[in-house]
């Protein structure tokens, strides 16, 4: 009888994701925070600085250009050198590039911050999904990266209360509230980055907290899943990963959904205080029960994913769901039509995403997922780009979102199609996992 067979893997397991997960999940915490914090800061920037629709959407977007731009090379140097390190270094520069965001006076200072804001992000969250594949065998890949992934949706709780509460210095030290917002939501990310260079394993090969057997057990695990993998894609070089359908197929769905949402999201206070008439603090608490949802449906997601042993369905429906979302919005009728879309949102866009990424791991070869991760989030970050200027100049030149919502709407119609054209690929490949 083998060592292997004495093992308890869900033991290993459970104990690889206490060691890993909350501390990647307080960065992704933060490193959210940063890049969507501007959506509250926006109303009264804004109004000191003179910025129009049109500026701000093109400051918002320009973020991701920067951020797509670097998100292959990023992941290629993270892949050579390791996760801690690299990670390390990309929240420290973009802590310190956040907080500066105070300085910003001009239009042209805003766009150059913002993008390099981005440069400095570039790579953390493909890399940070590339690491996870890592570490947790496919059948427990949902769980594990729902579990990272719900920092997202976390975040907009402590977003939604602290961002008020920073606003709320406004004059202290001479400082307006969108200035204390930017250093107080920046600085933490410093501190995490050295948490990360001290604390974060690189692989279960050289880890003291699992002995011999369960780090044979864990790696016996992954290898069995990177065969399953090889059998059934081209193994060359990783920059092989750009020519395979799958990957373009999801970085498509992840430009159409991601834009949408990031579009979304960098107005989403105005478009709640609009569409409800509430004042900017029950705004905020109401983005914060937002993302208590969000992370309840990526939870339930990844659970029932994993244990279903297929991702294609809640990849569906949770498009379909935000897609309805946005027409709500469209169609208007007042608070309870704006609220009722407003749920659907939060409910579903974590799922879409979530979805995405646990199929980027499922279905991309190990040789090829560092690059893979990162196509499919350059795509979706050049959706970002672009999907806030187009919003910006729709509302400059109408006066309203109602246009920027058609769009949106069919950009997730559109995208709709593109996951059915993922569902046919995927069948070639390993669609579905062992049931967990």
């Amino acid at each position: 009888m083998s060592t292997n067979e004495h093992v308890d893997g869900a033991r290993v397991l459970a104990r690889a994701g206490w060691r890993i997960i909350p501390l990647l999940g307080l960065a992704y915490l933060v490193a959210f925070m940063d890049r969507a914090n501007i959506s509250f800061a926006a109303k009264t920037m804004n109004a000191d600085l003179g910025f129009s629709a049109t500026v701000y959407g093109i400051g918002g977007g320009v973020f991701f250009l920067s951020y797509a731009l670097f998100e292959i090379p990023s992941n290629i140097i993270l892949a050579r050198v390791g996760a801690r390190r690299w990670i390390a270094r990309i929240m420290i520069m973009w802590g310190v590039i956040a907080a500066a965001m105070m300085f910003v006076r001009t239009p042209w200072q805003f766009y150059t911050m913002r993008f390099l804001l981005g440069l400095a992000e570039a790579g953390f969250f493909p890399g940070v999904i590339f690491y996870l594949s890592l570490w947790f065998p496919r059948a427990a890949r949902g769980r594990a990266i729902s579990r990272f992934y719900i920092s997202g949706p976390l975040t907009r709780v402590v977003m939604g209360v602290v961002s008020i509460w920073l606003l709320n210095l406004n004059g202290v030290a001479g400082l307006t509230g969108w200035q204390w917002l930017f250093v107080g939501e920046g600085l933490p990310a410093v501190l995490v980055g050295v948490m990360v260079l001290v604390l974060l394993p690189e692989r279960p090969e050289v880890v003291g907290w699992l002995n011999t057997s369960e780090k044979r057990w864990l790696t016996d695990q992954l290898a069995r899943d990177a065969a399953s993998a090889g059998h059934q894609h081209h193994t060359g070089h990783h920059l092989a990963a750009l020519r395979q359908p799958i990957v373009l197929l999801l970085g498509l769905v992840g430009f159409l959904t991601g834009g949408a949402y990031y579009t979304f999201t960098l107005s989403e206070p105005q478009i709640l205080a609009q569409a409800t008439g509430w004042s900017a603090a029950h705004v905020g608490y109401a983005i914060s029960l937002g993302g208590l949802a969000g992370a309840g449906g990526m939870l339930v997601t990844g659970w029932l994913s994993d244990r279903i042993g297929t991702r294609i369905p809640f990849l569906y429906a949770s498009t379909a769901l935000v897609m309805i979302a946005y027409m709500l919005f469209v169609v208007g009728g007042g608070r309870t039509t704006g609220l009722i879309g407003y749920t659907c949102f939060v409910a579903a866009w974590g799922s879409v995403t979530l979805s995405v990424w646990i199929l980027c791991t499922d279905l991309v070869a190990p040789a090829q997922m560092a690059v893979g991760t990162a196509m499919v989030n350059t795509m979706s970050q050049i959706g970002a780009f672009v999907g806030p200027i187009m919003w910006g100049v729709a509302k400059d030149a109408t006066g309203s979102f109602h246009l920027g919502f058609i769009g949106l709407a069919a950009a997730q119609a559109i995208a709709l199609g593109f996951v059915a054209a993922l569902a046919r690929h995927a069948k070639k490949g390993v669609v579905a996992v062992p049931a967990g």
